[in-house]
């Protein structure tokens, strides 16, 4: 990648990111090897290149999935105090946060949501994708 998501968006272990190569829609999983940003794309990509090897092409890349900055006070909160789930959370793919994320806002009184946000929190000190 021309550019360091970490520095652009924050450091996390995995940057998942929608957009579009060239004008063709693109989504997958920005990761880092010896330093170096990496796409990885997918066989229908290499099937059906959309470019020729070596061509110049436009990337427009952004965060995909609840994002921290994003998400409701008390949840940042939660994650401000327990670090660990929030690298963990960061890392998911968008499924699995959005899957958290709607859980706890589904809730209809202020206990529950409290109770919610502590589970999350758990299961992701914890390691798990779901709850």
């Amino acid at each position: 990648m021309p550019f360091d998501p970490s520095k652009l968006w924050g450091e996390k272990a995995v940057h998942h990111v929608t957009g579009t190569i060239d004008g063709h829609n693109v989504r997958g999983a920005l990761t880092s090897v010896r330093g170096e940003y990496y796409l990885e794309l997918g066989p229908s990509w290499c099937r059906d290149a959309h470019f020729a090897d070596g061509a110049s092409v436009e990337i427009d890349l952004v965060p995909e999935g609840p994002q921290y900055e994003t998400l409701a006070e008390d949840l940042r909160d939660a994650f401000e105090a327990e670090p660990e789930a929030l690298r963990f959370f960061e890392a998911l793919a968008t499924f699995y946060r959005q899957g958290f994320v709607r859980w706890i806002e589904q809730a209809k009184r202020p206990e529950t949501r409290a109770r919610r946000i502590l589970e999350t929190v758990q299961a992701l000190k914890a390691g798990r994708k779901q709850r």
